[in-house]
């Protein structure tokens, strides 16, 4: 299932879930397993990633953010790859997507996006698909101490 998926047709940028980590297992039950796609006419890429539940609570605000016209940065902490978007580069005039493995590839990708109207709207209900399919699950009671949500 793809938490985003960006498209116009010649350039993609997707970040598709998988399946959860360690199901069943304290305290990485709520962590998702997923990749990065990126697909233009010039590169195609493919990236590991981790996602934690405040990875989608990031995401939603990202889209906030975007809705009103701003840039954001997701996943804002010191893993990579960094993800950035922009809601109009100017250059192109579009969306813009740069992906940046300085970690692990030293890779940098940046894709403008000619999207249609609606295209956040479209990535709300992703989310909601998402979190609708691998709800949390484990509760952080204490640091260190986890139990399962009742």
């Amino acid at each position: 299932m793809d938490l985003i998926h960006l498209s116009d047709g010649d350039n993609s940028f997707r970040v598709r879930v998988l399946g959860r980590r360690m199901p069943g297992v304290l305290p990485l039950h709520d962590l998702l397993n997923t990749e990065v796609l990126i697909e233009s006419g010039f590169v195609t890429g493919r990236l590991d990633l981790g996602l934690f539940p405040g990875d989608l609570d990031g995401w939603s605000h990202a889209l906030d953010v975007l809705a009103a016209g701003g840039d954001v940065r997701w996943m804002d902490d010191d893993r990579s790859p960094e993800i950035r978007f922009q809601a109009l580069n100017e250059e192109h005039g579009t969306p813009a997507v740069h992906v940046e493995d300085v970690a692990r590839s030293g890779i940098s990708v940046f894709l403008p996006l000619c999207l249609e109207d609606g295209w956040i709207n479209d990535q709300r209900k992703r989310l909601q698909l998402v979190r609708r399919e691998w709800p949390n699950e484990v509760l952080r009671t204490s640091p260190g101490a986890y139990e399962w949500r009742r």
